[in-house]
């Protein structure tokens, strides 16, 4: 029987794109868009996306009654989270004056604030936009195939700030190190967009697609 991979719908993302991408790297899996708990809890695997502001995010969960849908299928089941994705998992963002989120990770959610490239002093801007490296900290699943600092595409004003230093599988330089890729268990989420990172992306995706932690 094919495997099947819900994208969970709450009104925010590129859902359309993830499910593109995941479809083409992944022809006989059934991939679907969706906000029915049924429907998601009983997938093979879950894609938990997002883009926006974390306030909207977690508003948009509640109303469609998914707090509790993604808790538990980012505890039971293969889970990638995409942009604001792993920022909703972890337990606070500064973001709207502070916040709390899911806690399904321990972890906190940073304003970059104001950056200056450590080489030149010049401001870097902010939102981090735009293509930039992640360096694999440990290896993973769903690293297999990539090379080592590959280029994705990014698109944020806060960063990952994980409790435990171990659940850091990917760094990204942009005025600092900061973490772009946390993992545990059955869980893997990015900072990055992966629909949106060429070869690498589609790679990582792929990876998911097959992944059995």
């Amino acid at each position: 029987m094919a495997s099947s991979i819900a994208i969970i719908d709450y009104g925010m993302g590129n859902l359309r794109s993830v499910a593109k991408a995941l479809e083409y790297v992944a022809p006989d899996a059934r991939v679907r868009v969706t906000q029915h708990r049924h429907d998601i809890l009983q997938a093979d695997r879950v894609v938990f996306p997002g883009q926006g502001s974390i306030r909207d995010c977690l508003h948009e969960l509640r109303r469609w009654n998914l707090v509790d849908v993604v808790r538990e299928a980012a505890l039971s089941k293969p889970f990638l989270g995409l942009c604001l994705g792993p920022q909703a998992l972890l337990d606070f963002s500064e973001e709207n004056g502070g916040m709390e989120c899911l806690g399904v990770l321990p972890g906190r959610v940073v304003w970059f604030g104001e950056l200056r490239d450590p080489a030149t002093g010049e401001r870097l801007k902010v939102p981090h936009m735009g293509w930039n490296q992640v360096h694999q900290l440990h290896q993973h699943p769903l690293w297999r195939g990539i090379p080592q600092d590959s280029r994705f595409y990014f698109v944020h004003s806060y960063y990952l700030q994980p409790a435990d230093p171990t659940l850091a599988v990917g760094s990204t330089a942009y005025g600092f190190d900061f973490t772009s890729a946390i993992a545990r268990h059955n869980i893997f989420a990015v900072q990055f967009h992966p629909e949106k990172s060429a070869q690498a992306g589609l790679r990582l995706l792929a990876n998911f697609a097959e992944w059995n932690p």
